[in-house]
């Protein structure tokens, strides 16, 4: 007997396009494998009348990036009344924009690197290129990381290591987005730690390490294979391991998060965990590191895939 009907998003306009359609393709295999009937749907004018034809039991958000992730398809979803996988629309929204995530992690005191935020119309308007000497001092002196405030997948980040190099990776970020952040620099082990809750509560799954060959974890850094080396369960000790977990549970309850989170932090020298940022549709290609990080405690992808699905199913939009 063939089961629930099961709608993929995938692929969209995000500068994640490509990284969108390898996830989702897996994730309909996946399904298809699992006996569900599976729908690929990209985002198209025609999406709603699509859905409102289809009436899909569930979708499976699989896309990555702006409209994606940000609570935008979220939204939508919840006026067409269709349940869906992953956080809802605040907790999207929220977690999408990391200059208002970490505000809230600074409020609720979980540490995150000192940061300042830029926009584009600081600059146009208010001559905010001015006053990027004040940069050292704010965040605590060079080196500093450069990233938009609300993109995905490590695009637009550079690691800068003096302020001659700061206006063009700041003008970089920005070309991504009106919104850059500039983040002192971590040096110390780079973790990836996802939450999951298929209905039983949330269940921290054991941290991803990952060590980037160029020492920083970008864009190729991901989805290169051989750039990057990961340890899953990540080199801890049985303190360290404890906290970190701890820490991803508070931050995925602190953002809202519903069903699933992927928490970004770096493990620093002085063994204080530093959350980063926390994504909401976390990848799900072959270098991902959710299905990494599942598979450390013997969930297959197929599976993982199919435990979303029915928590989702489990859920009134």
């Amino acid at each position: 007997m063939m089961k629930e009907k099961i709608a993929v998003l995938m692929g969209g306009r995000s500068l994640e396009r490509e990284v969108s359609l390898s996830s989702g393709q897996r994730v309909c295999d996946a399904l298809t494998e699992r006996g569900y009937r599976v729908l690929p749907l990209d985002v198209t004018p025609d999406l709603v009348a699509t859905l409102r034809a289809e009436k899909p039991d569930a979708v499976y958000i699989a896309l990555h990036g702006k409209h994606g992730e940000d609570g935008t398809v979220q939204e939508l979803l919840e006026f067409l009344g269709i349940p869906y996988t992953g956080p809802g629309v605040a907790a999207s929204a929220l977690a999408w924009d990391k200059a208002v995530s970490k505000r809230l992690f600074e409020r609720a005191g979980i540490p995150t690197p000192p940061w300042v935020t830029f926009t584009a119309d600081a600059f146009k308007l208010a001559g905010a290129a001015t006053a990027l000497d004040l940069v050292p001092g704010a965040v605590g002196g060079f080196p500093v990381v450069v990233k938009p405030a609300e993109q995905g997948s490590a695009l637009g980040l550079a690691r800068v290591d003096d302020a001659a190099a700061l206006p063009d990776a700041l003008l970089s970020a920005l070309s991504y987005g009106d919104t850059a952040i500039v983040e002192r620099w971590i040096d110390g082990v780079e973790l990836a730690v996802s939450v999951l809750d298929t209905g039983d509560g949330p269940s921290v799954l054991p941290p991803v390490e990952m060590v980037p060959a160029s020492g920083l974890f970008d864009f190729t850094a991901m989805y290169t294979p051989g750039e990057t080396e990961y340890y899953v369960p990540a080199r801890l000790s049985d303190e360290q391991l404890a906290e970190v977990t701890a820490l991803a549970a508070r931050v995925h309850d602190l953002l809202g998060c519903e069903r699933v989170s992927r928490v970004d932090m770096v493990l620093g020298h002085d063994d204080v965990p530093y959350v980063l940022e926390v994504n909401t549709s976390p990848g799900m290609t072959e270098t991902s590191l959710l299905p990494m990080a599942a598979a450390a405690v013997g969930i297959d992808f197929q599976e993982l895939v199919e435990s979303m699905v029915r928590s989702t199913l489990g859920r009134t939009a």
